[in-house]
């Protein structure tokens, strides 16, 4: 008898080996990989497969075999409480729009698309409109256990076959991966042809992952990371005066050690400076905010071909003046 997992079959049926790619095949208690070179086994925790290429991922499949909420364990009592009561120190101020011209896009190449959302332990800002429609079957991933989790993987090796999602979607993600050239190749991997891919990623914001903090890129390093995309719009999500704020708040916290001392700081700004980030409403569409933003996105359509770097920096908007011509 097969154990039950939350993944929909059709979806299952175009899983594949995150370690050499070939078919998985479902057993009681677990998935493994057909290949007699290969032949990785991969559990299924309370109906979530956790499927880890360990070669190439700072986690290993141990770190899953018992469900955790890893999200808010890592939060203190006080931290928590603060989420939900204060107010936040940044506002996302496109994405609500972005995600309604994203569904939009994908219902004109196929009336029943399918997502893949990275990094959807929790629903993302701006996400729960488009959650709600019920033609869209999304996948949501992460590399926690969380409300929304249907499957564990990394995206650096994304566990399905070529050509399997009309549509992928990764907010605030990409800054926290070692590799984001090779999440990004794999994300165009799995897409089919015409398909969309939306990221939101993190740019003025200080260290906010702890040890799973590694890049930030500019507008035009975001750009250049999907070189393989034809773009369909970018910009900031939020701006300067959230970019503020964090700085406040990494400047404060930067005087304390311990993780009491750490959260009430952490309460303090949220109480003194939440008021920054509304100065963004005003500033988000001007060019300084494309050089001072604190997040950006970027909506694009798989491509053949890739943009050459002289035609990346020809896409500048910023407001930085002072550059020669060469």
């Amino acid at each position: 008898m097969k154990c039950n997992i939350k993944l929909r079959e059709d979806i299952s049926q175009s899983l594949c080996c995150p370690v050499c790619k070939s078919e998985l095949k479902l057993d009681k208690e677990h998935f493994s990989c057909v290949s007699p070179q290969c032949h990785t086994i991969f559990p299924v925790v309370d109906g979530i497969p956790v499927l880890i290429n360990e070669e190439n991922s700072l986690f290993s499949i141990s770190d899953f075999m018992h469900q955790d909420d890893t999200y808010f364990a890592t939060c203190s009592k006080i931290e928590r409480l603060a989420k939900k009561v204060l107010p936040t120190l940044s506002r996302n101020l496109k994405a609500r729009a972005n995600f309604s011209r994203f569904a939009e896009l994908l219902f004109k190449e196929n009336t029943n698309p399918k997502v893949l959302i990275l990094g959807g332990s929790i629903v993302g800002k701006g996400l729960k409109d488009i959650l709600s429609l019920e033609s869209i079957e999304f996948v949501e991933s992460d590399v926690s256990f969380g409300p929304r989790t249907v499957l564990i993987c990394d995206a650096h090796d994304i566990p399905f076959k070529d050509k399997t999602f009309d549509g992928v979607i990764t907010q605030v993600i990409l800054e926290h991966v070692v590799d984001p050239y090779r999440c990004v190749e794999e994300i165009h991997r799995i897409l089919r042809p015409n398909g969309i891919v939306y990221a939101e990623t993190a740019f003025m914001q200080q260290v906010h992952g702890g040890k799973y903090d590694f890049t930030r890129f500019t507008h035009l390093g975001h750009r250049r990371l999907f070189r393989r995309f034809d773009e369909i719009c970018s910009g900031a999500v939020s701006g300067p005066g959230a970019s503020l704020a964090w700085a406040y708040n990494a400047f404060l916290l930067s005087f304390v050690r311990s993780r009491l001392t750490r959260a009430a700081v952490k309460v303090f700004v949220r109480l003194t400076c939440w008021g920054l980030k509304y100065i963004d409403y005003y500033l988000i569409d001007r060019p300084g905010a494309l050089d001072s933003a604190c997040e950006y996105y970027f909506m694009g359509r798989k491509s053949d071909k890739i943009i050459q770097d002289i035609e990346i920096i020809k896409g500048y908007k910023g407001g930085y003046y002072g550059q020669q011509k060469r």
